[in-house]
């Protein structure tokens, strides 16, 4: 059997990671320290991302805005414990046009903020909420450990921001982001099975009263937050008096929200499915769902191939014509594995004979003939089964990782090699901290049954326990 071109991961799964972002050539470096370059691949997967994730925060009734990168250091410094939370993070602009600036510029960490100050100006009375706004951009978080995809000083993601009129609203807003936008998304088209909980009060988003996330367990069984819905309360209201008139003419300051998920996801899609022979994408992410190989010169391979892509394109299928036979086909049906293509259609004279392609699924490896007449009409249907058996497959991994710990010391333990599940009020704050002097934090609180629980307090939670990215 060929050599794998990339490192076992079961080896080495750092440099196993490293090897596919080169090789499938998603990613790269930048010039300045801690930037990434994201390849047209890598993009490609992104912008269906991108795509995946806007639909669904638009379904929610959220419209998209575009705020600056440059917001004025006293916007940050208006809310306390934000900026405390930020301030090991922030890259900030002294110089422009040549001369000292009068007020330094914070480059977006994020944009809690200068929505705020803006939102204070749109919202007067109780009709104007609740006022529901997301944004595609870029953010700065000095990174002094940067891995590409997940953390680097420079990154691609949207963030939410909302104002409601009573924190009821708010909350349940934040909750319908968490469970129809991002843990929707994870599942049905990153085929990521997650953890979902309130963040404890040590791992809460700076300025926040609560935080949800969205938990996913790596190949390396360390987890990775993927997503975070947060109720900020009324602290950033009342930094930036976020003030409207009620119903009975008496004025009060608005709840507000705040909510993202970024380019981490990509690293999420890498790790979550990845295996010896490189990537593996969900159909639903894909950006070619199938690749059709012509195996060698032949104008017969060559036109049915042709013919093929044409009939897969009209049902819809995101279809790539290889055509490239003055490349070995073996070289170029590596390439396809390490891209993680979904299907790779192999067309050649010796099938052709029989009247068949070679089909190939990427999640199984494994290869069989398949009639070339009722392929085209079979793809969709195949694509959708790739799609569920990679989740489940996710599923079965995710949860035989999970062991359940009656003391501090079995969660730690647990922890350091997989993931930890212990009730919550056996742990509380002090073992948390013990936790964490062993490398290992609570990644959320859940209840029994893995659903969100409406407060920290009530009773019978369980906490979810890992070392994470």
């Amino acid at each position: 059997m060929a050599k794998s071109p990339v490192t076992d991961p079961n080896e080495d799964f750092p440099r196993w990671y490293q090897d596919v972002l080169a090789k499938a050539e998603l990613a790269e470096g930048g010039p300045a320290r801690g930037t990434m370059v994201i390849r047209p691949y890598g993009y490609a997967i992104w912008e269906r991302i991108q795509a995946e994730v806007d639909t669904r925060i638009k379904r929610a009734g959220a419209e998209n805005v575009y705020f600056p990168l440059l917001i004025p250091e006293s916007y940050i410094n208006r809310e306390a414990e934000h900026v405390e939370g930020f301030s090991p993070e922030l890259a900030v602009v002294t110089v422009a046009g040549g001369k000292e600036l009068a007020e330094p510029l914070v480059i977006r960490p994020t944009s809690e903020t200068v929505f705020g100050e803006h939102m204070a100006r749109w919202i007067n009375s109780y009709r104007d909420l609740p006022l529901r706004l997301n944004q595609w951009a870029n953010v700065v978080r000095w990174e002094l450990r940067p891995r590409l995809f997940l953390r680097t000083s420079e990154f691609l993601w949207q963030e939410g921001h909302t104002a409601h009129a009573d924190r009821a609203d708010a909350a349940a807003y934040a909750r319908r982001i968490h469970l129809d936008v991002y843990h929707d998304f994870l599942t049905k088209a990153l085929a990521i099975p997650v953890f979902i909980g309130r963040k404890s009060a040590v791992e809460r988003f700076a300025g926040a009263i609560n935080t949800f996330a969205c938990e996913g367990i790596m190949r390396d069984r360390k987890a990775l937050q993927l997503a975070t819905s947060h109720e900020l309360g009324q602290n950033f209201a009342r930094a930036f008096d976020i003030t409207f008139t009620d119903q009975a003419d008496s004025e009060q300051h608005a709840w507000t929200t705040s909510w993202g998920a970024s380019t981490r996801m990509v690293g999420g899609l890498i790790m979550a499915h990845g295996d010896a022979r490189g990537l593996r994408v969900p159909p639903a992410v894909a950006p070619i769902q199938a690749a059709v190989v012509v195996v060698r010169e032949d104008e017969e391979s060559i036109a049915r191939a042709g013919e093929l892509v044409a009939a897969l394109s009209e049902r819809g299928v995101r279809v790539k014509l290889d055509a490239a036979v003055h490349v070995g086909f073996g070289r170029r049906a590596t390439d396809w594995e390490l891209k993680g293509v979904p299907l790779r259609i192999d067309v050649g004279p010796r099938e052709l004979k029989d009247g068949n392609v070679t089909l190939m699924r990427r999640d199984e490896g494994g290869s069989r003939p398949f009639a070339i007449d009722q392929v085209a009409a079979a793809v969709p249907r195949i694509l959708e089964e790739l799609q569920s058996d990679m989740l489940a497959e996710a599923t079965r991994f995710r949860d035989g990782s999970v062991v359940d710990a009656g003391t501090v010391a079995e969660a730690a333990e647990a922890g350091k090699s997989g993931v930890g599940r212990i009730p919550w009020a056996l742990l509380g704050t002090d073992g948390e901290r013990a936790l964490l002097d062993e490398g290992v934090s609570v990644r959320c609180i859940q209840r029994e049954d893995g659903s969100l629980p409406e407060a920290e307090d009530e009773p019978g939670l369980v906490a979810i326990v890992a070392r994470a990215y």
